[in-house]
């Protein structure tokens, strides 16, 4: 391969990704690159640069803050990153699934960046997204058994499974109902000088289906710790969770019990060997690992989300087995085995690659339509196969971010 051609490697989460950057690293798959300088643009890089800030004091990556890596955001961090590797003028730079995380001014600006520096310095891409393959890169490979194919253009999977079973009924049928779950009015939230959101006025009501949109820093995670009542800046604002105005005696614990939530951070907290059904039957009792005997009719309604997933016959292997999408299937069961009222899914997809992004969205409009909880899809930009009725986007400003229902 003559220097300055580009290259993209299309894979899925079944592909070792990690066997592939070495063997491109090495020059063991493109002997061209073999003598040239390269660099890698990856969480596994920024990674080893936060671990020398915790370290060692090392702060050799500089963000446009100032802040360090580890309190910055992941925007932050990966514009910052792109930039020092930049300096160091490499012949060739491995970019690894770089738009995870980023909301569309970023990406458009990392990629318009990663654009510019194509003129001089080759670009590896490995992506298992087909929509956040850069169009400058002409030539495209698959994986087959660890073995580079050339594509003319890349195809997107199909499913490898679908729900066809009826949702599982919950263990307890309730007539106990919020309407709304939750309510916000002229919420405002600021840290010390810094503005946060203004004047938050939404209504999130039973069954209904929202995604809450907004940039990075645009208050997402804010408005989620508010509704989780982990957030003490709830106090003294004019928010109702769960049929109770905030501040009027509840506990952190019984807004809790109505929400079941799911984040991508929560996989990197699961390092036990507990079997996929120990996992999903952990549901009935918010805990990390199953520490009390489950009921005989518990123990039925985790085999009934198994069979709904198509890993019954799985139910005794080691949950860190699993692929990470089906583990993300496995962590929304763990979460719906109550039905709460409220699924809060944050950053879901990311991580995963086309066909298991069509799972789990195939899973969650099947709660959507089939339950009677509401959900809170959070993200950075729209997911093309997750249909939402509802959109509360947050627009930043200089006096905080303002909501806007699209």
């Amino acid at each position: 391969m003559p220097q300055k051609a580009h290259v993209a490697f299309y894979i899925s989460n079944q592909d070792n990704k990690l066997l592939l950057i070495e063997q491109v690293l090495s020059g063991e798959l493109i002997p061209e690159l073999k003598s040239l300088k390269s660099a890698l643009f990856s969480e596994i890089t920024l990674n080893q640069f936060i671990l020398e800030e915790i370290r060692h004091d090392d702060f050799s990556v500089q963000t446009d803050t100032k802040n360090s890596l580890k309190n910055s955001s992941e925007g932050e961090r990966k514009k910052a990153l792109l930039r020092h590797l930049i300096n160091q003028n490499p012949d060739y730079m491995v970019v690894d699934n770089v738009f995870d995380s980023l909301d569309v001014a970023t990406q458009e600006s990392i990629a318009k960046t990663l654009e510019k520096l194509s003129a001089t310095t080759s670009i590896i891409q490995i992506a298992n997204r087909k929509r956040d393959m850069l169009p400058f890169i002409k030539l495209k490979y698959t994986l087959q058994n660890g073995i580079p194919k050339k594509v003319m253009e890349v195809t997107r999977s199909q499913p490898r499974s679908r729900f066809v079973n009826d949702l599982p009924s919950p263990e307890h049928i309730t007539t106990k109902t919020f309407n709304p779950l939750v309510k916000f009015t002229d919420v405002s939230v600021a840290y010390g000088e810094r503005p946060i959101v203004k004047n938050i006025c939404w209504e999130i009501k039973a069954g209904e289906f929202w995604q809450l949109l907004g940039p990075n820093g645009s208050g997402k995670s804010t408005l989620l710790t508010l509704i989780s009542g982990d957030n003490p800046k709830a106090y003294n604002q004019d928010i109702v969770l769960f049929g109770r105005k905030k501040g009027s005696g509840e506990t952190v614990w019984e807004i809790k019990n109505n929400i079941g939530h799911y984040t991508a951070e929560m996989l990197r907290g699961f390092r036990r060997l507990d079997s996929i059904e120990k996992m999903i039957l952990s549901g009935f009792f918010d805990s990390i690992g199953l520490y009390k005997y489950p009921t005989e009719r518990q123990i039925f309604i985790a085999h009934d989300w198994l069979k709904l997933l198509g890993l019954f016959d799985k139910k005794d292997k080691d949950f860190l087995s699993l692929s990470a999408g089906h583990k993300r299937l496995v962590l929304i069961a763990r979460a719906m085995v109550k039905h709460p009222p409220l699924l809060i899914l944050d950053e879901p997809t990311n991580g995963l690659d086309d066909a298991d992004a069509e799972l789990f969205a195939d899973l969650i409009n099947k709660i959507a339509a089939e339950s009677n909880t509401a959900i809170l899809y959070v993200s950075h930009r729209k997911e093309e196969n997750i249909n939402p009725d509802f959109v509360y986007e947050l627009v930043p400003s200089e006096m905080g971010s303002v909501g806007k229902k699209l």
